[in-house]
């Protein structure tokens, strides 16, 4: 295995910094290049495919693996530091906890493995039971829990310890819209605190409300990041004509991008719906015969689409 090259430049203060991360498995590139800047106080989402390099990229990133190449801090520390990993929480998607334990004594285990005072930690548990809606089920065996109560329980153990970096690996799989409802105030409220969230999920429509930022991840490689809030101002324009012809979408890229004809409809990325009558005016003075024309608010599935592209296949 290479040597991971040092990170040279001196901290810029943002939770997490990676350049040209990189881990080979034998044969296999699991990630090829990983570079982004996480700061702190925003909900950055990372997005891709199954088998995208998404799960190995946070472990690298936790210091559970190492990388090959490439260089990163967490919290202005290298990876793996042991100081910097005390100030990060992690929900893994697939956890196993002791379900022989209470809500109540699971979190007063990981509080212990915290060194957490016990005023405090008793303090700190009995809030986030109450935050996440469990104070009632306290007392119960976690093998009696649902899903969504095993989701949240993880999510108070990630928590537990006020820390300014926490990752969430699909945090509300299995949630019903309540539960769901509760984990998104739960993380305005870590932004608002000036906590760093490092959120991985398939359900873009949480993530759609939810992150400041995202990076879009495919083979191992990060290939775009936008902020949702420049984002939103796109429009996806939908237009019907009399024959279309290929060189009038050709011709249609001067007005947006992604221009693509689907169902007899054709589709095109625009920065605002303000181009619309520009755009009818010109098809027009072409004579082409227009039927139909709107436009929709683009959402982040159909920018995660475009961004994978056609020959991207479900994992």
């Amino acid at each position: 295995m290479r040597t991971p090259t040092v990170f040279d430049p001196p901290s810029s203060g943002d939770a997490v910094e990676t350049r040209s991360l990189r881990k080979e498995f034998g044969d296999k590139v699991a990630v090829a290049d990983l570079t982004l800047t996480v700061r702190r106080g925003e909900v950055f989402g990372f997005l891709g495919p199954n088998g995208a390099g998404k799960t190995t990229s946070v472990k690298m990133l936790l210091g559970l693996v190492a990388p090959t190449d490439g260089a990163g801090r967490v919290l202005g520390k290298p990876l793996g530091n042991v100081a910097a990993r005390a100030q990060v929480g992690f929900l893994p998607e697939h956890f196993r906890f002791q379900d022989w334990l209470s809500g109540s004594e699971f979190l007063d285990l990981h509080g212990r493995l915290f060194r957490m005072e016990r005023g405090k930690l008793d303090a700190r548990r009995q809030e986030l039971l109450a935050r996440l809606d469990l104070q009632d089920a306290a007392e119960r065996k976690l093998r009696e829990y649902s899903k969504g109560m095993l989701q949240r329980v993880g999510l108070a153990a990630a928590l537990l310890n006020q820390p300014e970096l926490v990752f969430l690996d699909e945090p509300t799989s299995g949630l019903d819209p309540l539960g769901r409802l509760i984990v998104r105030d739960v993380i305005n409220d870590l932004r608002s605190q000036g906590t760093a969230v490092f959120l991985n999920s398939h359900l873009l429509s949480e993530v759609e409300v939810t992150c400041d930022r995202v990076a879009f991840v495919k083979n191992g490689s990060i290939v775009r990041e936008m902020s949702l809030h420049e984002a939103s101002a796109n429009v996806e324009i939908e237009l019907v004509v009399r024959q279309p012809s290929p060189q009038l979408l050709s011709d249609l890229a001067q007005f947006g991008t992604n221009v693509q004809q689907r169902n007899g409809t054709i589709h095109l990325t625009a920065t605002s719906q303000d181009q619309i009558p520009e755009l009818n005016r010109w098809l027009v003075a072409q004579g082409v015969d227009v039927y139909r024309i709107g436009a929709a608010k683009l959402s982040l599935e159909r920018m995660f689409l475009q961004v994978m592209g056609h020959d991207a296949r479900a994992g």
